[in-house]
């Protein structure tokens, strides 16, 4: 069985799509599309912007959303999955190609998202890190005997887990963890504490814009960050995608969950490989690979 696998914020790279631009009529379409939504030419960014300009998170977000879903349209009748996921925002991504959602409303969500978690970052100031060589449980635990604002937001894999929450919780809890052994703590280049309480405020504006978009049955299970189980049913997939932005992403979870539900394959639909990495990681014994499109 084949499981299509979506990025998140962090996959992004100048000159991203511009092959899919030139080459693809179909791909075309799609990103001038996604200019006239949005009100600003992203392909400008994507295809000849600088590595600080694609940083921006009102540009990140939908640019690696587009990329993941021209991909999968381009692929056309090649893109049969069993199952769906996507890695936080790359939720939306699997979602539109699952065809749960449309492509407009996707991008509207993801547009509205990106802003709204800007926003929230402003109001509470927040940070992330990176855990290197600890086990999940050790890390759950220090994180919640602090008495400050601080959780597990990704687990990516065995022995690396991203942690969240106010700037001082994330320095309190990275302390705690090096004297536990962690190997090594990394402080994350993000504009504030995603997957965390600190998200509150754009949990609020984003539930509001979910509430109001049409959601369908997906053509195959789309394994949600936040319970890392299958779902097809609206209700449930819009309630899980309303929670995602204050709970963890349960990455390695949701892989062993694919597994075990069949998956032999699976497949990165975007840009870069880092899901392909984890995916190796977390089980050794099924095949990670890139969508690859059919030449005409």
């Amino acid at each position: 069985m084949k499981a299509y696998v979506f990025p998140g914020q962090g996959a992004q790279y100048p000159g991203m799509g511009k092959d899919l631009y030139e080459k693809y009529p179909l791909a075309r379409e799609m990103f001038e599309k996604a200019n006239a939504l949005l009100g600003f030419r992203i392909t400008d960014t994507m295809f000849s912007g600088t590595d600080e300009e694609l940083r921006q998170t009102r540009v990140t977000q939908p640019a690696i959303f587009l990329h993941s879903v021209v991909l999968t349209a381009v692929a056309g009748s090649t893109f049969r999955p069993s199952m769906v996921a996507g890695h936080s925002l790359g939720e939306f991504s699997a979602l539109v190609a699952a065809g749960a959602l449309s492509f407009e409303d996707g991008l509207a969500l993801v547009a509205g998202r990106a802003s709204a978690m800007q926003r929230a970052c402003g109001i509470n100031p927040s940070t992330m890190a990176a855990v290197l060589g600890m086990d999940d449980a050790v890390v759950e635990e220090v994180c919640a005997s602090l008495n400050e604002t601080v959780v597990p937001a990704n687990y990516n894999s065995p022995g690396q887990i991203v942690i969240s929450g106010t700037t001082e919780g994330v320095a309190a809890a990275a302390e705690e963890l090096k004297k536990r052994g962690a190997k090594r703590i990394v402080p994350l280049s993000v504009s504030g504490g995603f997957h965390s309480p600190c998200m509150e405020p754009a949990r609020q504006e984003l539930e509001e814009a979910i509430l109001k978009a049409h959601f369908s049955r997906p053509v195959c299970p789309v394994y949600q960050n936040v319970t890392a189980m299958p779902v097809t049913e609206p209700d449930m997939i819009m309630a899980n995608l309303i929670a995602q932005l204050t709970s963890p992403v349960r990455w390695t979870q949701t892989v062993q969950r694919m597994s075990a539900d069949g998956a032999v394959e699976f497949i990165e639909a975007g840009p870069g490989n880092v899901l392909q990495g984890l995916v190796r990681k977390i089980n050794p014994n099924v095949a990670a690979s890139s969508i690859e499109i059919i030449s005409e």
